[in-house]
């Protein structure tokens, strides 16, 4: 998604091309910092090439929760919002507003008028049907979830979920979510995935699954 971070893989028939790719992500994907790259704590061979690569363990670690689709799961939204499929494109003000407040960068809405919000672009297996707002009745954002699904694959990835300060803790990013990955297991999807270690996943029905650590070359 941008320059200093990447996630270096390969199949285990490949596995020997996996220091030249390590090489390659750091001539090419590197910043003014580095690079830093992202291995799961289990994968100790990947691990001990990165190592002899010149990558360094930090401190950072990402934690991968995931939960298995195998019943139909429901949650009301709140009273008085109605859902919406969202397009990342037609809506594109209204979910950059929505995750101003969601992602908490404050509800003043003449400083968002005034920020960057960037270019809208193209995204790769982007799924209207999985792209869900919780709406009041003047139209505007309370709560968003958006789930990634590939046919062919049997997995949904989270990303992302938010909800606006005013409507927190009354349950409409739940009953977003639920709604979506109920949407994404009748396309194929047996499990789903989200990079959170938050309690709000966990009371939702995600487990966590694995712990990623982040190695560093400058």
């Amino acid at each position: 998604m941008y320059f200093g971070e990447a996630f270096c893989a390969a199949l285990l028939e490949y596995a020997a091309i996996y220091p030249d790719i390590l090489d390659y992500a750091y001539r090419e994907l590197k910043d003014d910092s580095g690079l830093g790259i992202s291995i799961c704590d289990g994968n100790t061979a990947e691990i001990e090439k990165a190592k002899r690569a010149g990558f360094v363990l930090a401190e950072q670690k990402e934690t991968v929760m995931s939960m298995e689709l195998d019943g139909a799961l429901a949650a009301p939204l709140p009273d008085g919002l109605t859902l919406k499929e969202l397009h990342h494109e037609k809506d594109a003000e209204t979910l950059q507003w929505l995750f101003w407040q969601g992602f908490d960068h404050g509800c003043d809405r003449e400083e968002f008028e005034k920020s960057d919000k960037g270019v809208s672009h193209l995204r790769m297996h982007f799924r209207k049907e999985l792209s869900l707002g919780a709406m009041t009745p003047d139209g505007e954002g309370a709560a968003y979830c958006c789930l990634w699904f590939l046919d062919g694959t049997d997995y949904a990835y989270v990303e992302p979920v938010c909800t606006i300060p005013a409507y927190r803790g009354r349950g409409a990013a739940k009953a977003l979510l639920y709604e979506a990955l109920n949407r994404a297991r009748a396309l194929g999807a047996k499990r789903a995935y989200v990079i959170s270690d938050q309690v709000f996943y966990e009371k939702l029905g995600f487990r966590k699954d694995r712990t990623f650590s982040f190695y560093w070359k400058k």
